[in-house]
Order: C-alpha cells, then structure tokens, then sequence
C-alpha cells in the first residue's frame, strides 16, 4: 500500500501529518485552502461544501458536492478533490485566475455580502451546474435572468427555467445575504462549455477505490478493497467503528470530540453498492448513498421518493446510506419509519455468512439492535409488489435538513374500497422506530371510509411512547400520529375525485 494522498485541484497532496480522525476540512484548511469554512461542524451550514469526482449515474463520473467537515481526510485516499479556489482554476475557459461561471453569476447579482458562506454555495451550486440531465430539463430559455423566463411567476419556484434544482442548495445557510440573489444567480448559469474542463472531466472514469492502511500516534483508519476482506478484517477488530458516508460519525468527532483507536471505511466496497430490481424484491447496497438510490430508482419505489427531499440536505445524502442510517439505531432516523413501512428487512453479513431480518424484528432497545459484532449491513431488500396508497409525513421545525419530532411512513393496499394490507412506521414516538400494529390491526380488514379512518387515528394517537423534548412535547407527538392518518385519508380522497 502507498501512503494515503488526495489530488486537490489538480495536485496530489499526502494526508501525513494528519491524525486519522482528521478532517477533510482541516486537512485543506492546513494547505491554505482557506475557501472551505466550518460553520457548525455537523453537517448543517453547508460553508464548508466541496466537491468529490464519485462514480456518475449518467456519466462515468459526476461532480457531487459533500461536506468536508464530516468526512474524515483518509476517506478520500486515493480520490479527486475541487475546493472554491480550484473551481477558480478550471472555469469554462480553463484560465488560472478567470472566475467559474458560478462564480460570476453570484457576484454579478449579489450573491455574497461578507462572504463567509459563499464558497460552500459556490461549490453546491457547480455541482449542480455539472449534473449532466440538468441540462436535459432546461428550458430554451434556459440562463435568462430571474423574472424573464417561464418561472417568472412562480409556477415552479424550486426549478430554473435552466434546469437548476434548488434542492442542491438545501443544505447551505445564509444569514446575511439573504437568498434571493442567491437564486438569482443559481437559475441565470448556463451550460457548461465544451472546453471547461471539469465539464470534460465527467467523461472519464472516477479514482478507483484503494486499500487504505493508515496509522498515526496510536489510531488507524483502514480499507479493503473487498467485501470478504472487510468482514475478516471486523471479526479480528469488533471494536472497529464502522463508517460509510460519515455523516453521523463525523458529529461525534467534531462536537463530542470523540475518537476511536480503529476506523474501517465500507463505502467504497462494490459488493455494498449494488442495486437489483428483481421479480420479487428490490435489494439496495446499504453503502449507496441517498442520492444515488434517489437517482437510480427514479421514483420506482413511491414511499422512497416521499423520503429522500425531506431527509436532511441535498448535501447529507450525497454522503448518507441507508446502512448507515440504520446502523446508528437512532429512534429519530427519518430512513427506518419509511422502510418498515415497506416490509422491508435487512442482510446481515459476517466472515461465517448471511442472515436476513426483517426490519420489524431489528430493534432492540435504544441505539440498539440484533446486529452482532462483527456484522455488517450488506443491503436493504424491499419485497415486491409495493402497495399502492403511500405516503410519509415528517413533522419537523423546519421544511429541510431538520430532524424530525414525527416521522409517519404509510403503505396500505386499498382494494374494492377495503384495507386489505395496512403498514404504518413510526419514528420519534418510542426508543425506537415502531410498526404502528395495533393502528394496523385497526385498519385491515375494513372499509377505507372517513369512519374506519377516525376510529385508527384515535389508536394511532396511543401508539409508541412519545416524550416531552426541545423538539416537541410528547401531546404534541400523539396528536401528529391521529392527524397524519386523518390527512392520509384526505389525500386519497382527494386524488379520487380530482
């Protein structure tokens, strides 16, 4: 194995001196890339965004903008990294020291005001002008000033008449500039170039994957290049913290200062990163990130398509992973609710072999499961086929990137006007995400009427055993779990007489 380095902007750079827990943030910081900002250190802010060259889902590579603040440097071992100053570099004419279009677009239209926050939109906002389908919804008016093109009066005022999604910048905050010249210039970029270079870039593969061995003062952090390999690797270090996108881990470093004498890397690993549509069930790599599943499955899995907008940031789930998300065991995780709602179970996997769960049956206790040491999440299976009347509903302070107080997940299959199946996840109610089963019981087996309805929500108030928090109080919690049924219901009658 060859010491750990990362090419930034161009340049390879080795991650020695810095210590494993080291994050991607620091390490730039401490190479003068200054652009790159911690703002809250947990993933939030969005100040210290750059951007990761990862396998494309449209081309062989994409652009995809990650916070760096959570990521520890010895993930990217091995990969390509671009900050705010090497978009600078690579800009459409590929001239040092002329501005990337993104760039200009936030300065010509006020964008910035003290600047603190700017590169991480800048590098949020270039990943999406390099998505390569956004290109393919644009409008022909696509780049004309905010005001002058199809969405001058606000008939989708989270997409551009160029294609550009301001869900991309879900996860970055501003307190001064306020957002609307930031939208501004988001909906104003154009196409990228044929000369631009990170353009040309997508066309070719990313960095493989490599093994990683890195050892400093006492701590390792490890990678395997194989399924196999990393299970023999857990049964000799069962202690070892386990880390996909990092984006729960990387909190516990940087606000409760914690450390671990092992850390091995799973999300790089093929064998956790595959997606099967069978005739029976959907199975998905637990280390394929949110983003990835949301493009590949392209609303094929309805309940998934509800979850992913509301689940954290854009940026969150270009590092988050389903086995992560369930790994952590976390009562507020918004995946769980959905994928029990689902019927969905789990593959465990060790040196000795696998074992399937159903996710009903994972849970044991707070932050708890039947996970045993030296398991690990290899996918999530999804049977099919999927009920047809879903829907998840996230009661949070904020629209995006907030933890939920209430998570409710819904699948029922309504035939001849009776509930002949009825799924319900909870999340935010009990030390664990529940199934709703007595709600269920209340369900199956009766007619879909404004009666049986108010009748469950009353059970689906009792359900769980919600607490009073900072979040929410726990009357507040039950009265959400009776609502959510009730607007279920009107949801679907709705859709019936529309």
């Amino acid at each position: 194995m060859t010491a750990p380095r990362i090419t930034v902007n161009g340049t390879e750079a080795p991650i020695s001196p810095a210590a494993p827990h080291t994050t991607v943030l620091d390490f730039l910081r401490e190479r003068g890339l200054t652009g790159t900002k911690e703002g809250c250190a947990e993933g939030e802010c969005g100040a210290c965004a750059i951007l990761v060259a990862r396998p494309g889902t449209n081309e062989p590579t994409d652009w995809v903008a990650v916070n760096a603040c959570l990521l520890p440097a010895a993930a990217l071992d091995g990969q390509e990294v671009v900050t705010s100053e090497g978009l600078a570099t690579a800009g459409a004419s590929g001239t040092p020291g002329t501005l990337h279009p993104v760039q200009e677009e936030m300065a010509v239209r006020g964008g910035s005001q003290c600047g603190y926050c700017t590169p991480g939109f800048v590098c949020s906002m270039a990943a999406e002008y390099y998505r390569p389908d956004r290109c393919a919804h644009a409008d022909p008016a696509e780049g004309a000033a905010p005001g002058h093109g199809p969405n001058a009066e606000g008939t989708d005022p989270e997409h551009g008449p160029n294609g550009f999604d301001l869900h991309a910048l879900s996860g970055n905050l501003c307190r001064c500039t306020g957002y609307r010249p930031i939208r501004d210039a988001a909906f104003a970029v154009g196409t990228p170039a044929d000369e631009d270079p990170l353009a040309q870039r997508r066309a070719q593969s990313p960095p493989a994957p490599v093994a990683t061995e890195y050892v400093h003062e006492g701590s390792t952090f490890l990678r395997r290049n194989t399924l196999d390999e990393t299970l023999w690797l857990l049964r000799e270090r069962p202690d070892a913290v386990v880390v996909a996108g990092s984006t729960d881990w990387g909190v516990e470093v940087n606000i409760r200062a914690r450390r671990a004498d092992c850390v091995i890397a799973v999300d790089r690993l093929p064998e956790l990163r595959e997606l099967r549509v069978g005739s029976d069930a959907i199975e998905i790599g637990a280390a394929l990130t949110l983003t990835e599943i949301e493009r590949r499955l392209d609303g094929q899995v309805l309940l998934l398509a509800e979850l992913f907008p509301q689940f954290a940031s854009r940026l969150i789930r270009n590092g988050a992973t389903l086995g992560g998300n369930l790994g952590t065991g976390s009562p507020i995780g918004d995946s769980p609710p959905v994928l029990l709602a689902l019927d969905a179970s789990v593959v465990l996997a060790d040196a000795d072999g696998e074992r399937q769960v159903p996710l009903a049956e994972y849970f044991t206790g707070y932050r708890r499961s039947v996970r045993r040491p030296g398991e690990l999440i290899r996918a999530v299976r999804v049977p099919l086929p999927l009920s047809r009347v879903v829907a998840f509903h996230k009661i949070a302070k904020r629209r995006f990137d907030d933890i939920s107080s209430v998570a409710v997940a819904f699948a029922l299959d309504v035939e001849d006007g009776i509930v002949r199946k009825a799924r319900i996840g909870l999340g935010g109610v009990a030390a664990t995400p529940i199934r709703a089963l007595t709600t269920e019981e209340a369900l199956e087996g009766r007619p879909w009427t404004a009666e049986t309805v108010e009748a469950a929500a009353r059970v689906l108030r009792t359900e769980g055993t919600p607490m009073n928090d900072q979040r929410a109080s726990a009357a507040y919690r039950s009265a959400m779990l009776g609502q959510s049924l009730l607007k279920l219901y009107a949801q679907t009658t709705e859709a019936v007489s529309s």
